[in-house]
This record gives structure tokens, sequence and C-alpha cells, in this order.
């Protein structure tokens, strides 16, 4: 039976979700997405799977939401030097 812990985390996750896909912006859905990684991460911690949460968190939240950003910072710079 589940929590109502894990229910409120099952809920956040689906709002963050349905936000990171309506995001206009590329950074705010980036965001979105770093911060659903989080909550994920948080979930499976508190059922129990502590090496999924751990992998989680370091590979979803933190490694992944940095690549993104700068894959994001570095197009726009280049499409700044184009413009040129």
């Amino acid at each position: 039976m589940m929590q109502p812990l894990d229910t409120m985390f099952l809920a956040l996750l689906i709002v963050i979700a349905v936000a990171a896909l309506e995001a206009g912006d590329l950074l705010a859905a980036v965001i979105l997405f770093g911060a659903f990684s989080f909550f994920s991460a948080t979930f499976y911690a508190l059922v129990g799977a502590l090496d999924v949460a751990f992998t989680e968190a370091a590979l979803g939240a933190v490694i992944a939401t940095v690549f993104f950003v700068s894959a994001i910072r570095r197009s726009s710079k280049a499409a700044r030097k184009r413009a040129r």
C-alpha cells in the first residue's frame, strides 16, 4: 500500500513532467527536467531503492542537466557569432 508521501511525490512528478513538456523556453525545460530527476531520485529513496536513487541523482539531476545547459549556451553563442 502506498504512503501519502509517495502519492504526493508521484503527483508532483506528473505536474513537473507536464510543465517541462509545455515550457516554451529550452532552458526552462531543462531546469524542469532537472527538478523531475531530483524528485524522482527522492521518490526512489522513499520506496527503498537507494541504488537507483543515487544513480538518478548523479546522472539525471546533475550530469545530464549540466550537459544540456552547456549545449544550450554553446549553441546560442554560435548562433550569435553567425548573426554578426
